[in-house]
């Protein structure tokens, strides 16, 4: 079934729910904390790791990391010493993504904005004329950040089959501008940024007909992505928001969502 049938029913959605009011709870209400693009930038690669698991737990992690680091955490990372990210972060522990591993992304993230500046111009510097998604350039940050040391499982690599739904969803907050998401990047067009697809956003596509891969991996990303492309060539992450508050938020109906869509 095409994504056009869905087109009036998507916008209808975007317009009532793309709002700061419906964003709580959520681990983008911390970009929101910060006026300056360096501050948000930092702050959201922290927040877009470490949300894994339930948003309660993701928000203390968070906090917990966000909160020694000031109002200003591009100034304290740039201040940083290796050391002083360790001792800041032991014994932290989220789920599966441990403080160590967090430390040498954090130190890595700091090595990269000594180059460029910041890591939005590192993005525009890794991004070829031939990309036509972000893919690419999220890899060569990958590894960038990976030769300081083990960053255990908080950056995933699209060259493993993976859907990277936590660097692209940083990737849209950073990117997008809107009532949501915050956006300060330049140079990185949001027609290139790829779907944010976890196990909700997956069921939903499914019973969009957008895809019938059963497994929530990369090549399923991409073809979400293809699919609002089709109605949005210039902004295909565009209902990501709006989408991912049916089921989660008790004043969001789902069902009747699919319903009127006519989905299965």
């Amino acid at each position: 079934m095409s994504i056009r049938l869905y087109h009036k029913a998507l916008d209808e959605l975007y317009r009532r729910y793309n709002r700061r009011e419906f964003v709580h709870p959520d681990p983008l209400e911390f970009l929101y904390r910060y006026d300056n693009t360096s501050d948000r930038e930092v702050a959201g690669l922290v927040a877009a790791t470490l949300a894994v698991g339930r948003v309660a737990s993701i928000l203390a992690s968070v906090g917990r990391v966000l909160e020694p680091m000031g109002p200003h955490p591009a100034a304290f990372l740039r201040d940083a010493r290796e050391d002083d990210l360790r001792r800041m972060l032991a014994g932290f522990r989220h789920r599966f993504l441990a403080g160590e591993n967090l430390a040498t992304m954090l130190w890595g993230v700091r090595r990269i904005r000594a180059r460029y500046g910041t890591l939005g111009a590192f993005f525009r510097a890794a991004m070829q004329p031939e990309d036509e998604t972000v893919l690419p350039a999220i890899s060569v940050f990958v590894c960038e950040v990976s030769s300081m040391g083990d960053c255990g499982r908080l950056l995933a690599d699209p060259r493993d089959k993976s859907a990277c739904k936590r660097l692209n969803l940083y990737l849209r907050w950073m990117v997008r501008h809107d009532d949501v998401d915050p956006g300060g990047w330049e140079g990185v067009s949001p027609a290139q940024l790829v779907v944010p697809l976890d196990v909700h956003m997956h069921r939903i596509a499914r019973a969009l007909d957008l895809t019938e891969r059963q497994q929530a991996d990369g090549r399923t990303a991409l073809e979400v992505t293809a699919a609002f492309r089709e109605i949005a060539p210039d902004d295909p992450t565009r209902y990501d928001f709006v989408l991912t508050r049916l089921g989660i938020r008790d004043d969001t109906d789902l069902p009747a969502f699919l319903a009127r869509c006519g989905a299965k």
